[in-house]
């Protein structure tokens, strides 16, 4: 076997965050090009996993009765092992025999200094690593596998979230998607194999590749605030149960939103888009005050006033909390002031595009 290699972009939240992770909700998603690489050698007896992005120091592994092993109290790489896992077990369904191997990741996900973006790290590590060892394994691989693969690693570690940033990773663009039912894919995980659970049609799983109107100019900006989704979606759902009613109003009128979005998107109106993106952030304006959860900060608050001045349309990106917010444009407007005036506010451009896999 020779080197293999295989790459996963970023991914920002257009609209539909926290609904999205009910099944049949549907978000909008990008992915953006920076990327996370994994590389995939050959070994003889020892195999290892170096990521600097972790540690300095390869971690090493080795086979007992086909399983990968790994001393618990030196892993930081959940994410990656559940994905060599349920890769591997695939593999071996198709018959192919298992080997050892040295895997290498890079990362430009994070800045220079180590603070996250909010790019969706996790799952482009799933992916990548999913994608290099189909290829190394010589399986055939398409989309919607590495997606499930993906969605499988991250079930095996108690993920909360709604697997959107694994869409993006997975299929990239701009894509519209909602969530599986998750209680579903788990009950069959104790009856089926990994490879029939993945050639199964998963109930309310839908991803639908959208095309921006071409005036469309999407701007991203970074409050220099980390946010953990884990932790914000954890306390939305905490807090949801005292007030049932409001988080279903909430889940209504985000479906609606979002569907409207998506025909947007479908006839090429970027005003259209615009309305709707300025109704999600209020839709989950009144969410956050429903249930006390911190979406929209003072910074990330700031960072939308200033696009709604120079005609954007603006709100946050993801769990909110901290990270980015998303501003759409119109392509002729000159933004020069309105990036000044980010940076007045200690917001950053960053400098990234949507990237779509040709």
């Amino acid at each position: 076997m020779n080197q293999v290699e295989a790459s996963a972009p970023g991914k920002l939240y257009i609209a539909g965050e926290y609904a999205v992770v009910e099944p049949g909700h549907p978000a909008i998603l990008v992915a953006v090009d920076q990327f996370l690489t994994v590389k995939v050698s050959p070994s003889d007896t020892v195999g290892t996993i170096h990521s600097s992005h972790y540690s300095s120091i390869p971690l090493q592994w080795t086979r007992e009765n086909g399983k990968l092993m790994i001393d618990e109290r030196e892993n930081p790489f959940h994410y990656l092992l559940a994905a060599i896992d349920y890769t591997e077990r695939y593999a071996k369904e198709c018959g192919q025999e298992l080997s050892i191997f040295h895997l290498v990741v890079d990362s430009e996900l994070d800045s220079a200094n180590g603070l996250k973006y909010g790019l969706g790290s996790s799952a482009a590590v799933t992916v990548a690593t999913v994608r290099a060892l189909l290829k190394y394994y010589e399986l055939a691989e398409t989309d919607e596998l590495v997606f499930k693969l993906s969605v499988l690693a991250h079930l095996s570690v108690k993920s909360n979230g709604s697997f959107g940033d694994i869409a993006a990773a997975t299929y990239t663009g701009w894509l519209a998607y909602s969530s599986f039912n998750r209680k579903w894919v788990k009950d069959r995980l104790n009856t089926h194999s990994i490879k029939s659970i993945v050639e199964l049609d998963w109930p309310a799983f839908m991803v639908e590749k959208l095309t921006p109107p071409s005036e469309l100019k999407l701007l991203i900006g970074w409050t220099g605030s980390p946010a953990s989704t884990t932790n914000l979606v954890d306390q939305v759902k905490a807090n949801r149960e005292a007030k049932k009613q409001n988080y279903q109003d909430f889940l209504n009128r985000s479906k609606v939103c979002v569907e409207n979005m998506i025909q947007a998107f479908r006839k090429g109106s970027l005003a259209d888009i615009q309305t709707e993106i300025r109704k999600n952030r209020q839709i989950l304006k009144e969410m956050s005050e429903n249930t006390g959860v911190s979406i929209e900060t003072e910074t990330l608050e700031q960072l939308c006033e200033d696009a709604e001045a120079f005609h954007g349309a603006a709100k946050t990106s993801g769990a909110g909390g901290g990270d980015c917010g998303i501003a759409l444009f119109d392509r002729s407007s000159s933004l020069n002031d309105l990036v000044s005036r980010w940076q007045t506010h200690d917001i950053t451009l960053l400098p990234l595009k949507v990237y779509a896999r040709s």
